[in-house]
């Protein structure tokens, strides 16, 4: 295996296992180690509430991501979010629309075909996803979820042309499910402005990957169930020093899938933001009692993805 390992070190990546997990020296732009982030707020009902909930706990968050989308949202209810968020300095990430799941394609929903699941399958869609991007960010949103590549390396070029606006963060998805270091780092090289890394991968793997890429990593603490389920509140200390910058997020385990979300699903989406929430509060518990050290950023931190408003809509 010599040969492939020299030339992985040669390439600039680590050719074994980073199994001494050192300490992170890379950032945030203002000197942060760690930013927190609650997924799944399906729509403005669900994000007061979660905001009510924060309050009650004495948190800080930074980012508050949504699954179902920019596509399934009218105007109003992007605007509603994006002024909720920008009140508060906090990131609002929503997911680019129609994808694999949700088409009428067969492939992704079978055992073999998962892998395809949150691609856009044809050119149509990719235009439809621009689409999205574009919708949004005259909204005044400045952060959205992908999950294809040829969609982020779009969003490189959509900034280059203006179509974007160049402050717009681009969330990659844990569903992209690139897993190691030079996966990862391609990300980087098309686009990514943040990576979502699989939730299952051990510190050493994790710490390998941040030898190679310099964007913030993005990890569940909470997992939920249909992506496995773990429950990581003692690593967080050695996530936070191995993985800076880091965004610790906590997802929710024993919940019903809820995508794409509506008016049918907000009195369970409620009680699950609540929860998160409180979820949330025991993570910071085990950053205070076990990491107290660690540096944290303040709300409207710069890189952090927070909406614009008014915003003129020219959807």
């Amino acid at each position: 295996m010599e040969k492939s390992r020299n030339l992985l070190e040669k390439l600039g990546y680590p050719a074994v296992e980073v199994r001494d997990l050192p300490t992170s020296t890379k950032r945030f732009p203002d000197g942060a180690q760690y930013r927190i982030e609650l997924p799944s707020v399906e729509g403005p009902v669900a994000l007061k509430e979660l905001l009510k909930a924060v309050d009650e706990y004495g948190l800080t968050i930074h980012r508050v991501s949504q699954g179902s989308g920019i596509m399934l949202q009218t105007d109003e209810e992007i605007q509603e979010m994006c002024r909720l968020t920008a009140e508060r300095g906090m990131e609002l990430s929503l997911f680019v629309g129609p994808r694999g799941t949700w088409d009428i394609s067969a492939a992704p929903l079978t055992s073999a075909g998962k892998s395809q699941a949150l691609r856009h399958e044809g050119v149509d869609q990719l235009v439809y996803a621009m689409e999205d991007l574009i919708r949004g960010a005259n909204l005044g949103l400045r952060g959205a979820l992908v999950a294809d590549e040829g969609l982020l390396l779009l969003t490189k070029h959509m900034k280059e042309e203006g179509l974007l606006p160049q402050d717009f963060v681009v969330k990659v998805s844990v569903q992209m499910g690139a897993c190691n270091p030079v996966s990862v780092k391609l990300m980087e090289d098309i686009g990514a402005d943040t990576y979502n890394v699989p939730s299952s991968l051990t510190l050493s793997k994790l710490a390998a990957i941040r030898q190679a890429t310099d964007v913030p990593i993005d990890i569940y603490i909470e997992v939920p169930d249909n992506f496995g389920g773990f429950l990581r509140y003692y690593e967080i200390p050695e996530i936070i020093r191995v993985l800076s910058p880091v965004y610790i997020k906590f997802g929710l385990r024993n919940h019903p899938d809820v995508y794409p979300s509506g008016k049918q699903w907000e009195a369970t989406n409620i009680s699950l933001v609540r929860e998160r929430v409180r979820r949330a509060a025991i993570g910071v518990d085990m950053i205070k009692r076990y990491c107290p050290e660690a540096v944290t950023s303040e709300l409207g931190a710069e890189g952090l993805g927070v909406p614009v408003v008014p915003a003129k809509v020219n959807s």
